[in-house]
């Protein structure tokens, strides 16, 4: 027998799903048969209903008087048409009854024909000249011949609907019949693809043995590839920050003391050369103005690349202006915690903590819409920060997405000085990260902290 399966098992099966897919299509057909006769019905019957409604409140409103009838008759009357076009279009398809329909439009017409002159005749000559007409032949016939049509198809209805439902009776026994022949036959199918199947399995336990070994050169690789990496990217990481450090240290110093240099000279100029000339004058205030924002864009530049308050005054004061410039720009509501007393934080230790908050509040302000941002720090036998906001959260698995290169530098800063980061959002919404590094590796001990 081999591996193959048997061909006239296999076109055997093919049989089978052809009956089975053939019954199925029979009872489709069948049931849409079905679906579109009681359809037809309901067109009929709505759009008996909607006559006799029509009619009905015309006549309460000729015996009562009340508005609320005449509104209900407007409102009856209004919906006959569409109720009307709804069952032409249900016999559009060539079935039967094209022929009532257009004896159905006619008398539909002079039906409501006859309601309007009742109606005139009301307003004109007053309600008893209306119940008199009313209690003539006027619309009496049209009535009758209209609800004989309808009864008419409603009877052709019924018998093509019986007619139908046997038939798909009749689909269903012979559905049922190829599935019980198509689990036979499965049955038959699946005891050869047991014999195939142990037969593969066998085979596949003698090379088990060899992708084993395989497997564990692998790993073996892979965990040297993967350690180079690592350190790769932490030697990257801190590169580029300080080249950010020197970055700002330059714009500050030398651009900055050459737009300070700038402005000191437009001033004297305007002191001195400007103050008989308005339009010089104003060019001058113009160019003080321009590199009044360019110190400005300076000054944001150099925040950016090197916070100076997280090296001239702390990380907690540099975490403080990073929430303020945050919430302030996207008009969030922030919440703040922090220990009483802060720590020296080694170098290394708060520019990655800084990081971490950073992008964590960028991806707040990109995908949260969020409307209030808790940031908590506290601090034990680690450092331990805690970013919450009540936004819409993110779906599972996007945290460790391949695209997701923010998440990946968060956790990656934080594993490089032994921590951890955790991403949580909740099922109704809100996203929580929680940074946790060793208090070892991220403060300077006791005595060094004391070394001005």
């Amino acid at each position: 027998m081999g591996r193959a399966v048997p061909p006239f098992l296999i076109l055997m099966f093919l049989a089978a799903q052809l009956l089975t897919g053939l019954g199925q299509m029979r009872l489709r057909e069948a049931g849409e048969r079905l679906e579109d006769s009681t359809a037809r019905q309901l067109r009929i019957d709505d759009l008996e209903q909607a006559l006799i409604r029509s009619v009905s409140a015309q006549r309460s409103f000729l015996l009562t008087g009340d508005k609320v009838y005449l509104a209900l008759y407007d409102k009856y009357r209004a919906d006959i048409e569409p109720r009307l076009e709804q069952l032409r279009l249900a016999y559009a398809d060539g079935k039967d009854g094209g022929a009532d329909i257009r004896n159905l439009q006619i008398l539909i017409g002079k039906r409501l024909a006859d309601l309007g002159i009742v109606l005139d005749i009301q307003q004109k000559e007053g309600t008893a000249a209306a119940i008199s007409l009313i209690e003539t032949s006027v619309g009496t016939d049209t009535g009758l011949g209209i609800a004989d049509i309808l009864e008419q198809m409603r009877g052709r209805e019924a018998a093509q609907h019986a007619t139908a439902e046997q038939t798909w009776y009749a689909s269903l026994r012979f559905g049922r019949w190829i599935t019980v022949a198509c689990t036979l036959l499965s049955i038959v199918l699946i005891g050869v693809a047991a014999r195939l199947l142990y037969v593969e399995v066998r085979r596949r336990n003698s090379l088990y043995a060899e992708l084993t070994d395989q497997q564990l050169k692998l790993e073996q690789a892979v965990e040297s590839r993967t350690r180079e990496l690592v350190e790769l990217a932490t030697h990257l990481q801190n590169l580029a920050e300080r080249e950010k450090a020197g970055l700002a240290r330059e714009l500050h110093d030398e651009l900055g003391g050459l737009l300070v240099g700038a402005r000191m000279d437009i001033s004297w100029a305007e002191q001195h050369l400007a103050k008989d000339d308005p339009d010089l004058k104003l060019r001058l205030n113009r160019v003080q103005q321009n590199l009044s924002a360019g110190v400005d864009l300076k000054r944001r530049i150099i925040e950016n690349l090197r916070p100076t308050l997280l090296d001239n005054v702390g990380l907690f004061a540099a975490l403080r202006w990073l929430l303020k410039e945050t919430c302030g720009n996207a008009g969030l509501k922030c919440t703040e915690s922090y220990p009483d007393e802060e720590p020296r934080f080694k170098s290394a230790a708060a520019i990655a903590l800084f990081r971490i908050a950073q992008e964590a509040l960028g991806n707040i302000l990109k995908h949260a819409s969020a409307r209030n941002v808790s940031l908590s720090m506290r601090i034990d036998d680690s450092v331990n920060i805690l970013i919450a906001d009540d936004g819409t959260g993110m779906p599972a698995g996007s945290f460790q997405a391949i695209e997701s290169h923010g998440f990946a530098s968060m956790r990656h800063r934080a594993r490089a000085l032994g921590g951890a980061v955790e991403i949580r959002s909740g099922e109704t919404g809100g996203t929580t990260v929680m940074v946790q590094i060793p208090a070892a590796n991220a403060v300077m001990p006791t005595a060094e902290q004391a070394i001005p």
